[in-house]
């Protein structure tokens, strides 16, 4: 049966349909009674025998479907066992079900709520806030629940949220996470300048949360015994402290691979329309490895800078250009793509290292990217040191890129400088 399912298999089912075709030739109508024996109905038009094979063919598929799921569901338990073992005291706490409900009070206090399921703030017994992750019952596979406790439980970082327990209970999935003051990045840069802004965070603050971020992405590519590669870096998925301070979450769709691997084998496409870099969509731009992070960093920070969404789903005719090349335009008119906060002379070095970091970071050809290390280095480096990189495109990368040096010029003379290739 396991090589059945694993290999496919072909199901056919011939019935002797002998007597049921003298039967009609003979301007009768026939079927089977409930004893299985022929007979003729004369009147009675039945299709017993064709109904038998649905029903038999049906009932097979859904065994068929059911031990499908039963061995699937077993291997995830499997999985979830042998990350218990494997880790011992250091695996984060299972709870029960019944705990959760007890630690929620019945899941009274909503924080947030995605496709992924809902966030409620918690406490665990010793009185710690937390905040309990509910996955949607129909979100991704048990495995990919597993591959998010796995992955994370690797990590030890400041710039990482850490994860306290998980509940993994026939169809239950919840993971507890340590609880983060200030929510999700997303709220502080889609509105700010508006009247429903949480806080309009100041640009020094901004900066320091764009390094932190890309620390925590160095970390995992390079700081971890086994490289990950987050593969859904977003706004809505870095979380804020009570001091602003970034940490990187949401570890479902996360890649493992040992450091020597430089190229990942993945199916599909995983990430989210607006961050994915352009090897995940065709792989006619390359294979895919942790430069594609780097590619969904530069988006983020480019959001940061711009204070709106890359990527609009109403589709608007207005919102169909590629992001970069709006940030670019901003700048070859003289218009700072930061113009929605006032920006101080000591601000705008590193408005500057942002914008020139995260467009050498959204390079079309993966090879074009900085590390992540490095783009630590670009961030808290002089600007002076800085090059403009050639502009984005979503064409078939070419070998030529032009770089030109940066002078330490205003916003406007800066545009001068900026040689997009073709």
């Amino acid at each position: 049966m396991k090589t059945a399912i694993h290999k496919g298999f072909k199901f056919a089912w011939e019935a002797n349909n002998t007597l049921c075709s003298a039967c009609r030739n003979s301007g009768g109508q026939c079927g089977y009674n409930q004893a299985q024996y022929f007979k003729d109905f004369k009147k009675l038009c039945s299709t017993n025998a064709a109904i038998s094979a649905g029903v038999g063919g049906l009932a097979l598929i859904s065994i068929l479907i059911i031990y499908i799921f039963k061995e699937r569901r077993a291997n995830h338990d499997h999985d979830l066992q042998s990350f218990m073992r494997n880790w011992g005291s250091l695996a984060p706490k299972k709870y029960s079900y019944s705990e959760v409900k007890r630690m929620t009070k019945s899941f009274s206090n909503k924080l947030g709520e995605g496709g992924y399921g809902v966030v409620y703030k918690a406490s665990l017994p010793d009185g710690r806030p937390v905040a309990v992750k509910v996955i949607r019952e129909s979100k991704g596979s048990g495995g990919e629940f597993i591959n998010e406790v796995a992955s994370i439980s690797r990590t030890s970082h400041i710039n990482i949220v850490t994860l306290l327990g998980f509940c993994y209970e026939r169809n239950k999935r919840v993971l507890i996470y340590e609880y983060l003051s200030n929510g999700s990045l997303d709220n502080f840069i889609y509105q700010r300048g508006s009247s429903n802004a949480l806080c309009a965070l100041e640009w020094k603050v901004l900066y320091q949360v764009a390094i932190g971020i890309a620390r925590g992405l160095e970390y995992l590519h390079r700081g971890c015994n086994t490289r990950i590669l987050h593969l859904d870096i977003k706004p809505q998925n870095i979380l804020l402290d009570e001091e602003f301070s970034p940490k990187i979450s949401d570890f479902g769709l996360a890649k493992l691979c040992q450091k020597k691997e430089s190229i990942v084998s993945i199916l599909g496409t995983r990430g989210t329309i607006g961050f994915i870099a352009p090897e995940i969509f065709s792989r006619a731009f390359g294979g895919v490895s942790h430069k594609a992070d780097v590619y969904s960093y530069g988006m983020l920070v480019l959001e940061m800078v711009g204070g709106r969404k890359n990527y609009d789903s109403g589709g608007s005719q207005a919102d169909e250009q590629y992001f970069p090349d709006w940030i670019y335009k901003d700048l070859e008119h003289g218009k700072h793509p930061a113009s929605s906060l006032v920006i101080t002379e000591e601000d705008d070095e590193a408005v500057k290292k942002m914008t020139l970091v995260s467009l050498w970071c959204v390079q079309t050809n993966p090879s074009d990217r900085p590390a992540m290390s490095k783009v630590v280095e670009m961030l808290e480096g002089p600007l002076q040191s800085l090059t403009v990189p050639p502009k984005p495109s979503l064409e078939y990368p070419t070998k030529s890129s032009a770089v030109i040096q940066l002078s330490n010029a205003s916003s406007e003379d800066m545009i001068h400088t900026v040689s997009i290739s073709s």
